[in-house]
């Protein structure tokens, strides 16, 4: 009776351990790759040589995978051996050496561009270097560094630089003054990533703020020259669910971006500022995806003229031009239907109809502001994409928006990188 107890529990036992070992990972091989490090992205990889064999953690590595700069689409592969699963990653990469450009014009005769050279694949570890050069009445320059695994799958940092010189409009009551406007920064933040969804990003920023007024209306109070040192302190919180089928996304994005800004001295207020954009995409049949970006955000309600959120082409309403007005508070709604005309190869053609609208909250106003039809604009339009799918960020697009309420304008807007 006991020899035949200490039978079945081997044979129990045989089973167990023949079982794990028919589910364990006996080889993990990436293919396809040629300038990205195959050590950098077995780092980021989730499952490992010797774990049981896990599909949900392969469909995680492949999203992964497929949202790295270097990755136009990747896919997995899992095969059977005698010693356990042998799975395969395979990709295809993306040219990562990219320039950038943004151009605008109004019907106010605006002309304005940003061009830049960035290479997101440094070293074949994904690392981001570049540098990028603004002409809009003056010159400015930036430099950027971002290494997101720099020092673990989870933890990196980034370095930035910038220098930019800008005319903007200061809105006072009797009406409108010009100052040229330069901000010089050094920044440095840290990143880590608490797991496949959610990263966050914590940082400092040191900057000079220089205002020199040229023309237009003065008022009592409101200095025309002076010079400025700030502290600025940086949260940034990311749920991040969207999935890529080369020019085609889907799922929900949030970030969340909160900012303390401490002057040195009692020409401008310290201020706290906050916003969030929520993205969603959605596949409409085979060639279709809708796209749509709500930005909502508050800042400190002081009564200034050098309020923090701007009504400009490049950030919020396509057309609408230059910086033609400031706020404390932010409503912003871009919605866009995509379609794709004509794909062959490399090549994507896609269609563009676009809604953006928007509202702000006066400096030192209340929430009713947001409702007051002087602040909304909604401005239409339509627009092109030029895609090259085996080049990252490689979309040139050109739109017009067109003023549909008081006193709007309208414009071209061109750029790299879908609008949003």
């Amino acid at each position: 009776m006991r020899k035949r107890l200490i039978l079945v529990l081997l044979t129990l036992l045989y089973c167990f351990f023949g079982q794990a070992q028919e589910n364990t990972i006996s080889e993990i091989v990436i293919q396809g790759n040629k300038k990205t490090k195959t050590s950098a992205l077995l780092k980021l990889s989730s499952i490992k040589k010797g774990a049981t064999l896990d599909s949900l953690l392969i469909e995680e590595d492949i999203k992964r995978l497929k949202r790295l700069p270097s990755i136009a689409h990747a896919y997995y592969q899992v095969h059977q051996k005698e010693e356990g699963y042998q799975v395969v990653y395979g990709v295809e990469e993306n040219f990562t050496i990219i320039p950038s450009a943004n151009l605008y014009t109004t019907n106010d005769d605006e002309f304005a561009f940003r061009l830049g050279l960035y290479e997101f694949n440094l070293l074949g570890r994904n690392i981001t270097l570049g540098g990028l050069y603004q002409y809009d009445i003056y010159s400015s320059y930036g430099i950027n560094l971002r290494a997101p695994f720099l020092f673990s799958k989870k933890f990196g940092l980034a370095l930035n630089y910038s220098n930019l010189t800008t005319e903007e409009p200061v809105f006072l009551e009797n009406g409108t003054a010009d100052y040229k406007y330069n901000n010089t920064s050094y920044e440095l933040l840290g990143l880590y990533q608490f797991n496949f969804q959610n990263r966050i990003e914590l940082g400092v920023n040191y900057f000079n703020e220089d205002y020199e007024y040229k023309r237009g209306v003065t008022a009592e109070g409101i200095p025309q020259d002076f010079d400025v040192n700030k502290l600025l302190f940086k949260l940034i919180y990311e749920y991040d669910n969207l999935d890529y089928d080369y020019q085609y996304v889907s799922g929900f994005k949030s970030t969340f971006n909160a900012q303390y800004v401490i002057s040195t001295q009692n020409v401008l207020p310290d201020f706290i500022i906050w916003w969030n954009d929520f993205l969603y995409h959605a596949r409409i049949g085979k060639k279709g995806n809708w796209a749509s970006r709500l930005r909502l955000g508050l800042a400190s309600n002081d009564d200034s003229p050098f309020a923090p959120f701007a009504v400009d082409n490049n950030l919020n309403i396509r057309g609408v031009g230059n910086t033609i007005d400031r706020g404390t508070g932010v409503i912003v709604l871009n919605t866009e239907y995509r379609h794709t005309l004509y794909e062959k190869d490399w090549f994507v053609l896609q269609s563009n109809m676009f809604i953006d609208g928007g509202s702000w909250r006066n400096p030192g106003g209340d929430f009713g502001d947001f409702g007051d039809s002087q602040n909304f604009r909604l401005y239409p339009g339509v627009g092109l994409r030029f895609i090259h799918k085996r080049i990252f960020n490689a979309t040139f697009r050109i739109d017009y928006g067109y003023g549909v309420t008081e006193d709007a304008t309208n414009g071209f807007v061109f750029g790299i990188g879908q609008y949003f």
